[in-house]
């Protein structure tokens, strides 16, 4: 298997592909990458989700004790479950985020896919979406799975990533070069 991006170089990308390689084996990608991607909404949404995963001060069992609460709460799959376990035990539930960047990473392209990050300034509706993802699939020439961002700071107009390209069209951009230019 291709893993792009150097995604065993680092310790998360260890993680998540031993993760995708146990789901990808026992026919569980999709369970798993539904769970991840509520996992990642939660950990987006919730200051103290991210406080269990990143506080130095709480302890391994405790950790283990807490996110296997959260898991079984949220409806988590038994196969993610015990990646949460294994991650509090080992006491790296702060590489959590970039463990599932790296799975979506992995997934994407076992599926034959590119992902882009895409940052607006505020949330796109879903025709917004899918018309995004089509000029996407037309430039790259191949289906783009989508990460949205929300940063307002941009004032408008979008930021997308894919791979190494990066395509800026934020008002924010813009009013930068051209205050560049006017300074002579």
């Amino acid at each position: 298997m291709e893993n792009s991006g150097g995604i065993q170089a680092s310790l998360s990308g260890r993680y998540a592909l031993a993760l995708f390689e146990l789901a990808r084996d026992n026919n569980q990608l999709d369970s798993v990458a539904q769970s991840l991607a509520a996992l990642k909404r939660a950990l987006a949404e919730s200051a103290d989700l991210r406080g269990l995963t990143t506080s130095p001060v709480i302890g391994r069992d405790t950790a283990a004790k807490a996110i296997a609460a959260v898991a079984e709460k949220m409806g988590i799959d038994a196969l993610t479950r015990k990646f949460l376990g294994v991650l509090a035990q080992g006491r790296r539930l702060s590489q959590l985020g970039a463990a599932i960047r790296a799975f979506e990473t992995l997934l994407s392209n076992h599926k034959g896919e590119s992902r882009a990050e895409v940052v607006s300034a505020h949330p796109l509706a879903k025709t917004q979406v899918t018309a995004l993802e089509k000029a996407l699939k037309t430039r790259v020439g191949r289906d783009v799975a989508v990460d949205l961002k929300v940063d307002p700071s941009i004032l408008g107009g979008l930021v997308v990533k894919i791979g190494s390209q990066m395509i800026d069209s934020s008002i924010r951009t813009r009013l930068n070069t051209l205050a560049q230019a006017m300074k002579g």
